[in-house]
């Protein structure tokens, strides 16, 4: 039976990050995927980044790892440029290296956002503040054309599993972020309501893929600790809670 592990959204938590890959290895895997958004945070991105580097996993960018290396610093989000002024200019290179999308195993795609958007959600709708499960014409839109049987992705940190006609969509969660406020494409937010890290599993049996999401907890006080010594109180609430 071949088995996927699936983290994403790490964002500088090397802790979160330790407790999910500690996991993994106990339950076992043929291939570990990382989906993005890697370092941006108020955490611990140097530290997290070169963890990552050490790895033989398939790793692709997120749109905030774009964001650290192509966007002015003086343009950065507040998370970004932490992140930003944290890493290594060999860490940087690194992040610039990563592909937007990548196939493992043949018939598995993977990508943060959308195939063609790293910065926009493929599961989710914001309407006027409230976030709803996107329709399967809407996600079906999104997707562009790409139909691939399994499809991996990210960016809105909320942990879900979708089919969509033939396909099966999965998003893991979050490794190190379990709820954010974000101003685009409205003022929204994404909550968990748990403080737990996220990863997923797939497992492929005669029945086809078998998605399983898992919730690890691990010592997030330290990274809740970590947020507010570096200025961010909205973090360490999150990280704290899982709410906003």
């Amino acid at each position: 039976m071949t088995r996927v592990a699936i983290i994403a959204d790490v964002h500088g938590n090397i802790a979160a990050l330790r407790a999910v890959v500690e996991e993994i290895t106990r339950r076992g895997a043929d291939v570990i995927v990382n989906l993005g958004d890697h370092a941006s945070g108020a955490l611990w991105p140097s530290e997290t980044v070169d963890f990552l580097m050490q790895q033989r996993w398939v790793q692709i960018a997120g749109n905030c790892d774009r964001q650290i290396v192509r966007t002015p610093p003086s343009e950065q989000s507040a998370s970004d440029r932490f992140a930003f002024d944290q890493l290594t200019a060999e860490q940087k290179e690194w992040l610039l290296s990563l592909p937007a999308t990548a196939t493992v195993l043949d018939d598995i795609r993977l990508f943060h956002g959308t195939p063609w958007d790293d910065a926009s959600y493929l599961l989710e709708v914001v309407v006027r503040g409230q976030v709803r499960l996107a329709s399967r014409s809407e996600i079906t839109g999104r997707l562009g054309g790409v139909s691939d049987r399994v499809m991996l992705c990210a960016h809105s940190h909320m942990p879900r599993v979708v089919r969509n006609g033939a396909a099966l969509i999965v998003n893991p969660g979050s490794v190190g972020l379990p709820a954010y406020y974000h101003d685009r494409p409205e003022p929204h937010v994404m909550e968990t309501g748990s403080p737990d890290a996220r990863f997923a599993l797939l497992e492929k049996s005669d029945r086809g893929w078998i998605a399983d999401l898992v919730a690890v907890p691990y010592d997030h006080a330290r990274a809740a600790n970590e947020a507010r010594r570096n200025g961010r109180v909205d973090w360490e609430w999150a990280l704290r809670t899982g709410f906003v």
